[in-house]
């Protein structure tokens, strides 16, 4: 028999509960380790704090796909992918086994391993796209996640979306085209391979948002956990070039920046209120470019920062209505 599942009231709050029950003590100790020890810092009002850490775990972010960026023309996506599962699988590791195996007890089976690939697409064409594009280009991309999450929450979950919010998201897409700049020539392959990883994560987040109405949070973490991971093993072996001892370390360490990264930003969640917190993701894209800039001599161009300020402008009205449409439920 299946527990009563969580019920979240928006996909922001339920991406908390969803890693936060798995990391509880992880943030326990990285809060210990990494949060700031001044008493200015915790004289500040939680939105500030719960900022500060999205900003901190933005970072984390960035210089992960950085990373990837760095050894992706040499080693093959999926095979860093597999490593990145390893290291974020061994964090999670004690639940899995304490669990194991009623954790993988589902009625729903067809929705976890629906989720399970398209979470396998969207890091696939997302890194992959990270590798051949400009850094900054890449990131602006793949926010239009929440662009596509308004119109699979409509079909999936049968949530109404007004006028106003529709508009905005005819204009994200226009922000999206600006910065594929489709031509005689035709479109820019990795640019499309963006697209199609922000829409296979808008994928994912609508899945599981639907899988939580019926299965626990330990499941769904558990089917993508042993799920993902076996999964990359085929093209793993397939595509396997031998690391050098430098592209190892770069390897363990997109594993550790990806699950340092969850943690900040759940401490993030933790401190303040999503809607205060949710819009400092988007200096991400500063990062991105600063770091395009510095290690890998690139430029935004007129196109990309034009499409990228559209996208965002979108993105950031979509979690406000998201937000008030959650509030008014309440």
């Amino acid at each position: 028999m299946v527990s009563e599942p969580e019920k979240p009231s928006s996909f922001r709050s339920f991406g908390l509960s969803y890693y936060s029950i798995f990391f509880n003590d992880l943030i326990s100790s990285f809060g210990t380790i990494m949060k700031p020890v001044s008493a200015p810092f915790r004289a500040l009002p939680g939105n500030a704090r719960g900022a500060i850490w999205v900003v901190i775990a933005g970072l984390f972010f960035t210089v992960m796909t950085a990373l990837i960026k760095s050894i992706g023309d040499t080693i093959p996506v999926v095979q860093i992918l597999l490593f990145r599962q390893i290291v974020m699988t061994f964090t999670v590791m004690p639940v899995l086994i304490a669990g194991f195996p009623d954790i993988l007890k589902t009625n729903h089976l067809p929705l976890h391993l629906t989720r399970v690939l398209f979470a396998i697409i969207a890091m696939t064409c997302g890194f992959t796209a990270v590798v051949h594009l400009p850094l900054a280009e890449a990131t602006a991309l793949g926010f239009a996640k929440s662009l596509f999450v308004t119109i699979f929450a409509l079909i999936l979950l049968r949530e109404v979306a007004g006028p106003r919010r529709w508009f905005a998201v005819l204009i994200g897409f226009a922000g999206v085209l600006v910065m594929v700049q489709p031509g005689p020539d035709g479109l820019n392959l990795y640019s499309l391979f963006a697209v199609a990883g922000a829409a296979s994560a808008a994928a994912v987040m609508v899945i599981i948002r639907k899988v939580s109405q019926f299965d626990r949070s330990v499941t769904i973490l558990s089917y993508q956990a042993i799920l993902v991971g076996a999964l990359m093993v085929p093209p793993t072996i397939m595509y396997w070039v031998t690391p050098s001892p430098r592209e190892w370390l770069v390897m363990a360490a997109i594993g550790v920046l990806s699950v340092f990264g969850q943690l900040a930003n759940i401490q993030g969640f933790k401190e303040g209120e999503a809607s205060a917190v949710a819009p400092m993701d988007y200096t991400r894209l500063v990062f991105a470019a600063l770091i395009g800039f510095l290690i890998f001599g690139e430029t935004p161009n007129l196109a990309t920062a034009a499409g990228a300020a559209l996208i965002i402008a979108t993105s950031l009205y979509t979690v406000r209505a998201e937000e008030r449409a959650a509030q008014n439920k309440a």
